[in-house]
């Protein structure tokens, strides 16, 4: 049986030291554009046990470039597993969420506009009421989540490619034909759904407070939100927009 790694030796704990530092940096940038819910400090957390896993492991010589991107690549993948963990969305609410969002998108398209909560129910043979309290399930639901930046075999290097750069994985969100792209499909939503994502986003509401300035009950603002979240990414994922708001860069900005 093989012995349990331990940070026992001294250059293993001076490595860990020297590189605590990346991991600070890296648990930022991650940490940029999540939801508020997603605390710096718990990134930290999981970095540092993926930093120290990695010199623990590392056969590696432990200087130089190639090393601290190794380094970073184990602890970003350490905090991503840690926001996976995080979901609030089982895999079933997960999967019928996709179904939501292909709804969204072929009655988009059939339609020309975006289609009412009843017209989405009535295409994935659901109730209205059991759409709905998927919609509360799913509360939470990310605008870009991590995996949409994975499941493509197009970008399969693109975590790693963020490692090595020390850039942000959801650093689209910042680009420029994103931004047109989210403010076009922001104007697609009805009044509703616009106040609610300005009131939680833009000026901080709570939901419970939202609810209170809009007349609604929490469930409902919690399903309007996830509504407006599903087809923004309905339109935004789409086939035609994808690789093209989602593809790595290959230099820096």
């Amino acid at each position: 049986m093989s012995r349990k790694p331990d940070l026992s030796r001294p250059e293993q704990q001076q490595l860990v030291q020297q590189h605590s530092p990346l991991v600070g940096r890296i648990a930022r940038s991650v940490a940029q554009g999540m939801p508020p819910n997603v605390l710096t400090d718990d990134l930290v957390q999981d970095g540092m046990l993926g930093l120290i896993d990695a010199i623990i492991r590392t056969t590696r010589e432990t200087s130089g470039a190639e090393f601290e991107h190794y380094l970073a690549r184990r602890a970003r993948g350490a905090m991503l597993d840690g926001l996976r963990a995080l979901d609030p969305a089982t895999r079933l609410v997960r999967r019928r969420m996709r179904e939501v969002e292909q709804a969204l998108q072929r009655l988009g398209h059939r339609l020309g506009r975006a289609p009412v909560e009843g017209e989405v129910a009535q295409d994935i043979d659901m109730p209205l009421e059991d759409y709905r309290q998927l919609l509360q399930q799913a509360h939470g639901y990310w605008l870009v989540s991590l995996d949409d930046l994975t499941e493509n075999a197009d970008l399969r290097g693109y975590l790693d490619q963020c490692a090595g750069s020390d850039a942000d994985p959801l650093v689209m969100l910042e680009r420029s034909v994103f931004r047109k792209a989210l403010a076009n499909s922001l104007a697609t939503l009805n009044g509703q759904m616009q106040e609610v994502l300005s009131l939680y986003y833009a000026e901080g509401y709570k939901m419970h407070e939202i609810g209170t300035h809009m007349g609604l009950s929490e469930s409902r603002v919690s399903q309007l939100h996830t509504s407006a979240i599903a087809g923004l990414r309905a339109q935004l994922l789409d086939a035609e927009q994808r690789q093209q708001l989602l593809r790595p860069r290959r230099a820096q900005r």
